[in-house]
């Protein structure tokens, strides 16, 4: 294999490696926003307990990155040959996407961001031809909406069902609290779950690429080593936190109740594992979101903020168009060669340190990603916070 093309295989390994790790952190909200709000578990026990459970279940399926690597873009005798440099820019657009929206603490979908980069970068190498639409369509748009209304509607009725059992507790001071210790155990599928499903996508990539360059056959599953380090990146990514959208989802959609939050990981967990047995590459944080919203709408007493919704549901529809735009962008650069994969790198590494660098006027972190713990207190009515008296100096 000659050496420019070794050079940007090995660079597209890193650069999705490095991906995986951004979706690390992006979605550790989506499994411990809602318990950290309660109270159920610490942040920093949290995020540790997420980084494990992300890290097995990695090794459980590997059917979600088979509709990447064979799936989306047509590859093989019948259809388009990607190169390492188009899937380089694909992914460029996808860390981009993911950067901006922690930086904004939106809860957008790194696996949106994933398919809208490599479809840009697909679109500007070989032209709409190259895309499957009937897998885009049935594989990722049609969960996309379907995902997270249906984790909404289970919620919801979870959390009527969780209310409804034990009414004899309303109005009693913490009278559901036994549910932070489900929550444990709900928030734990959910991040078991979500390594099954988001730690996929980068093995899909990775062994996209190997495919571009004739080390593997089409329609090759991912060999064993790349299911490794896909799965250590993705577990370091979830323990370094991602607090600032740790806090939209935990405190911005609605004030989680330790009964409704355990509603909200259970119907999440459901629809994710679902999918991922089904091969759909969906985003666990759209269903974080909408059960997240499903169970506030469920519990009396509760108000969901809408607009926080209706900033978080315009960042969804921005995610494949805005992903897809950049990964264009970078793959007419890489056209021009090794020099353009490098001056690709440059610039996007460039883009990624000042968006960190901004981050640190604003600093999230566990000491502060909670203003405060969500208590139990009044199980149906909320009670009014009181200003404490001023005293006279």
């Amino acid at each position: 294999m000659p050496v420019d093309i070794t050079l940007i295989i090995v660079l597209v390994i890193a650069l999705a490696l490095f991906f995986d790790f951004t979706n690390g952190f992006h979605d550790t909200a989506n499994a411990m926003a809602t318990p950290i709000a309660t109270g159920a578990l610490k942040p920093k026990v949290a995020v540790g307990l997420a980084a494990i459970l992300n890290l097995v279940g990695a090794f459980l399926s590997t059917e979600v990155a088979k509709t990447i690597s064979g799936g989306i873009i047509k590859e093989g005798d019948e259809g388009v040959l990607i190169t390492p440099e188009l899937i380089f820019a694909g992914l460029i657009g996808a860390i981009v996407w993911n950067m901006v929206t922690w930086l904004l603490g939106l809860p957008s979908s790194s696996s949106h961001a994933l398919f809208g980069g490599l479809i840009g970068a697909a679109l500007v190498g070989f032209g709409i031809g190259a895309i499957d639409f009937g897998v885009l369509m049935s594989k990722v748009i049609l969960p996309a909406v379907l995902a997270p209304l249906t984790a909404g509607l289970i919620a919801f009725v979870a959390t009527k069902l969780a209310y409804g059992v034990t009414r004899r507790y309303d109005g009693k001071p913490d009278g559901r609290s036994g549910f932070r210790y489900g929550q444990v155990f709900s928030s734990s599928l959910v991040a078991l779950a979500h390594g099954t499903n988001d730690a996929q996508k980068t093995m899909g990539v990775i062994t996209l690429a190997l495919i571009s360059v004739g080390l593997l056959a089409p329609d090759s599953g991912p060999p064993f080593w790349v299911v490794v380090v896909c799965a250590v990146a993705i577990a370091l990514g979830t323990y370094m936190g991602g607090w600032r959208i740790i806090k939209t989802l935990g405190t911005g959609l609605t004030d989680v109740k330790p009964a409704q939050g355990f509603a909200a990981e259970t119907s999440t967990a459901a629809t994710i594992l679902a999918s991922s047995h089904l091969g759909f590459a969906l985003s666990t944080t759209q269903v974080a979101s909408g059960s997240v919203i499903g169970s506030g709408i469920g519990r009396r007493g509760s108000t969901v903020r809408w607009k926080t919704a209706g900033r978080i549901a315009i960042g969804w529809l921005f995610t494949l168009p805005a992903a897809g735009a950049v990964g264009a962008l970078a793959a007419l650069v890489a056209h021009l060669g090794p020099w353009g994969v490098i001056l690709d790198a440059v610039v996007g590494i460039g883009t990624i340190v000042f968006i960190f660098l901004w981050s640190r006027r604003d600093t999230v972190g566990h000491h502060n990603v909670v203003s405060e713990v969500a208590a139990s207190g009044e199980a149906v009515v909320i009670a009014p916070e009181i200003e404490p008296k001023k005293v006279a100096k």
